[in-house]
């Protein structure tokens, strides 16, 4: 009887366990700082800015046609379902990697169209060099394509790029990935419930 129960127990705490890191990813992000600039134009450290916050991290540039509106809409309907789950704590932070167009006005006028709330909202910017740094912590791509140079000679490009959406503990550990055009609303606020527990 005594071995029944303890198997029984074993099988629960193992499940109890599992469940609580069944999440695939396990990066810890804070082992190097990175010097941005938000919407506002004020300097910020990265992860220092999400310490302490469950995080969801999409990865855009604004002149972009379909994928980055797409990811930016889908964070945006993972934030209003959190709040319908009396959810209000987790951070939304977009980060482009396109520094030489996206300046913090362009950002600003980027989340302002969309009716993104700064309370809960940062969009990053920052020096080239350091965003393509903190881009292969992710392991996200970003390649300029199709360069044009318009009637008034201002350089005009489109971006290949990795199509990503990062869910980031309160820790500032990489728990999972995934496609940010296609997010399913209903899988991200289940993992981050889970992280929640």
């Amino acid at each position: 009887m005594n071995k029944i129960l303890l198997t029984t127990l074993s099988v629960i705490l193992l499940f109890a366990i599992s469940c609580k890191e069944k999440l695939p990813l396990d990066k810890d992000l804070t082992k190097k700082s990175y010097n941005l600039i938000n919407q506002e134009g004020a300097d910020v450290k990265f992860p220092e800015i999400i310490r302490g916050s469950i995080t969801v991290l999409g990865f855009i540039y604004t002149h972009c046609p379909d994928i980055c509106p797409m990811t930016t809409h889908n964070m945006y309907l993972t934030e209003r379902e959190l709040k319908k789950a009396n959810i209000n704590d987790v951070k939304f932070v977009a980060l482009s990697f396109d520094p030489d167009r996206d300046s913090p006005e362009v950002l600003k006028k980027f989340a302002e169209i969309r009716e993104l709330d700064f309370k809960n909202w940062t969009l990053l910017t920052g020096e080239k060099s350091t965003v393509n740094d903190l881009l292969r912590r992710f392991d996200v791509k970003a390649i300029k394509t199709d360069e044009n140079v318009d009637e008034d000679g201002i350089l005009e490009y489109s971006m290949m790029h990795t199509d990503r959406i990062a869910l980031i503990d309160e820790n500032g550990r990489l728990r999972k990935n995934y496609k940010g055009s296609t997010l399913n609303i209903e899988e991200i606020i289940k993992d981050i419930k889970t992280l929640e527990d």
